[in-house]
């Protein structure tokens, strides 16, 4: 695996909750002074199924050639966050073979640390808190559409990339700025579960975008990321 060397200036940093771990990387804005007033937006990515571990390391794999390059970071200032999940959980515990499911009543573990980590880094760095937003793809996918219906106050807008969710929720995000992505012949993910969500959002009253991709299957997050669109329109997004 390759990754960019620029994402080796990516801190590694652990996170200690309660008696349990969590490894994530962490990336401050270039040229961030703690002491400065000015507040800078962050963005929380959770990784797919492939890239758990406990290396802290493969969870850049996807992400590498957009978060990493100097010219996205000074294009886009803003605190990163992107933690790994342990090879034995999953950021949500269902099935991701079924049709549809039910949110479980708890958070994962990782999730819960997840959620403690992002609190605890508002409150020790300048982070403009109407701007936090929140990417996945694959299991992270899932882990999105999870994060945001559990806490739709929180987060600016969401980028959920084939995943899936539980569409008896979609009423609770109908404000949340929402852009779904999912290739048309997904053979991991069906892509019903990203249509079913984008649809009971819209029967709720809400305006998500969804793009879908014709010909391409579970990979499409490489074409997803890949336009510097998605990216202006994220950082447009404010509560």
């Amino acid at each position: 695996m390759n990754i960019t060397a620029q994402c080796e200036h990516f801190s590694r940093e652990k996170f200690v909750f309660q008696g349990n771990e969590l490894l994530y990387r962490f990336a401050k804005p270039l040229d961030y002074n703690d002491e400065e007033s000015q507040k800078y937006p962050l963005i929380l990515f959770l990784h797919g199924a492939g890239e758990r571990g406990n290396d802290n390391k493969l969870q850049l794999t996807h992400i590498d050639k957009v978060f990493c390059t100097d010219e996205f970071r000074e294009k886009y200032p803003c605190f990163i966050i992107i933690p790994q999940c342990p090879e034995e959980n999953r950021w949500v515990e269902v099935d991701w073979n079924l049709p549809s499911h039910i949110q479980p009543e708890k958070m994962s573990s990782p999730m819960k640390l997840t959620v403690s980590l992002l609190y605890s880094t508002m409150m020790h760095y300048n982070i403009d808190t109407q701007r936090i937003y929140v990417l996945g793809l694959s299991m992270g996918g899932y882990g999105t559409w999870d994060l945001i219906t559990r806490f739709p106050y929180l987060f600016a807008a969401a980028v959920p990339v084939c995943g899936g969710g539980d569409e008896t929720k979609a009423s609770k995000i109908v404000d949340v700025p929402v852009w779904a992505f999912h290739g048309a012949i997904d053979k991991v993910v069906p892509v019903e579960r990203t249509r079913n969500m984008i649809n009971a959002i819209k029967q709720n009253g809400g305006t998500p975008k969804y793009t879908e991709y014709p010909d391409l299957g579970h990979l499409c997050w490489n074409e997803a990321f890949a336009t510097d669109e998605l990216w202006q329109w994220l950082f447009s997004q404010s509560k």
